[in-house]
């Protein structure tokens, strides 16, 4: 196995650890407040850092249970097969379209979801945030694998490819993030 696929497959691995651990913590104080609605959570540091008033709000619970159970669900899915490309498994080109497909189905919802809490909810969940690192993470990692293999023609695969080695597709999901955090500063600052 070559050692930047190596780095990588390690790089959304890592993702889907943080977006694990985020969300798991994140079921957990869900469930301190259906216990005591009035509780004050461990993540609640202010106004603008309020697990609670982000958890009790209806985009938390889009599809009818807490969004932190489908977290938890996804990013056990990425860490088991990063860990498995990770370890020397040969994941077969549809195996991984599928994760990426599902990794970037998840950034969509992470980013609308941090949109809805900058500009809707007005508050932040410190946890939410660590997801959305989570998947900023994973998604590099599978662009970063699959650069040769998506559908998009040989002219989008050759500059996609080109980017990739070049290191333009990690200043590409570093200048997402800034933009994020932006927003957010533009909205709390």
């Amino acid at each position: 196995m070559k050692q930047k696929q190596r780095l990588i497959y390690g790089i959304t691995a890592i993702g889907g650890a943080i977006g694990l651990v985020a969300s798991f913590l994140e079921t957990l104080e869900y469930q301190e407040l259906l216990k005591n609605a009035h509780t004050v959570l461990t993540c609640d540091l202010n106004s603008v850092f309020s697990c609670s008033s982000v958890l009790n709000a209806w985009q938390s619970k889009v599809f009818g249970f807490p969004n932190s159970l489908l977290c938890i669900v996804f990013f056990t899915l990425m860490l088991g097969t990063a860990l498995a490309g990770l370890t020397g498994s040969v994941l077969v080109k549809k195996l991984r379209l599928t994760m990426q497909g599902f990794a970037l189905f998840f950034l969509c919802f992470g980013l609308w979801f941090l949109w809805q809490s900058t500009y809707h909810i007005r508050a932040l969940c410190i946890l939410c945030l660590f997801c959305f690192g989570g998947l900023l993470l994973i998604n590099w990692g599978w662009l970063a694998v699959n650069a040769a293999d998506l559908p998009i023609g040989n002219r989008g695969r050759k500059l996609l490819v080109r980017a990739n080695t070049r290191g333009f597709d990690a200043f590409a999901w570093i200048l997402l993030a800034i933009i994020v955090a932006f927003a957010m500063i533009m909205r709390f600052g």
